[in-house]
């Protein structure tokens, strides 16, 4: 989405990885240009590290160095910017609720994201937060600085199990803090039409319609899913695909845009 966002619809994009399995921050820099962000602690991980530290002087984390400047392997994708998630997320995010409350009791276990990219923020059109499946304190610090989310689902049983948990307890955790965070719809993805399980899937969930379902399908993929291997292309098609991936992302961007001028 941020690719597209940049490439076809001229938008800059920050991309905020969250997610311990680093997926995003990989699919973006490569390999070797995350193991140097995670070696030098220029990654997420350290911004939750230094939270937890009892003398706040003692703090590394520079956002400056942690900004990832046109982050992509596409030559059209020039306003895509990313800070990258860390495997330590996972040792971090337990301690979380043990960070020190600070002068005055300022400090917040769910705040530590939005006061770190405070000065940043608002450079941008939109802001992707790539969170771990769970509502951990992860999580709720993306959730903090957002204004909706997407629930990407695979469409079988066990995958869409946990959506109306999900959408309660973001609406809860929304009136905790006194904000509105939209439930801007599920995103069916890797989906097979010759799968009876995932047709019969996709139609109950069209059917519930809360929350909505988005009209573009991600259709199950090698060329998609080989997309994930970095090395450089000059376009999005030549990425995702000329059968029909290209235009299927592009029209999902395009409904995340106008779900998002909805909200």
């Amino acid at each position: 989405m941020a690719e597209f966002l940049s490439a076809e619809l001229g938008q800059k994009v920050l991309v905020i990885d969250l997610d311990p399995q680093t997926n995003a921050s990989v699919m973006l820099i490569g390999d070797a240009k995350w193991d140097e962000l995670n070696k030098k602690g220029a990654t997420l991980a350290q911004l939750f590290k230094d939270a937890l530290l009892e003398d706040p002087s003692k703090a590394t984390f520079d956002l400056d160095e942690a900004l990832v400047r046109r982050a992509s392997n596409v030559d059209a994708v020039r306003t895509v910017d990313l800070l990258a998630s860390s495997i330590d997320l996972i040792d971090v995010q337990d301690r979380l609720a043990t960070m020190p409350t600070g002068q005055f009791f300022a400090n917040n276990p769910t705040e530590v994201l939005r006061r770190a990219t405070k000065p940043i923020i608002d450079n941008y059109d939109y802001v992707l937060i790539d969170c771990p499946p769970n509502l951990g304190l992860i999580t709720l610090n993306g959730l903090r600085i957002s204004d909706g989310y997407i629930i990407p689902t695979i469409p079988d049983v066990l995958s869409t199990y946990g959506i109306p948990q999900i959408v309660t307890r973001v609406a809860k955790f929304a009136k905790t803090i006194s904000e509105t965070i939209e439930p801007l719809g599920i995103v069916v993805s890797k989906y097979r039409e010759q799968s009876t399980v995932h047709r019969n899937t996709l139609a109950r969930l069209r059917s519930v319609a809360d929350p909505r379902v988005f009209e573009t399908v991600i259709k199950e993929n090698d060329q998609i899913a080989g997309s994930a291997e970095f090395k450089d292309v000059s376009t999005l098609r030549q990425k995702y695909g000329y059968q029909g991936q290209y235009n299927s992302y592009l029209a999902l961007a395009n409904e995340l845009v106008a779900a998002v001028a909805l909200a």
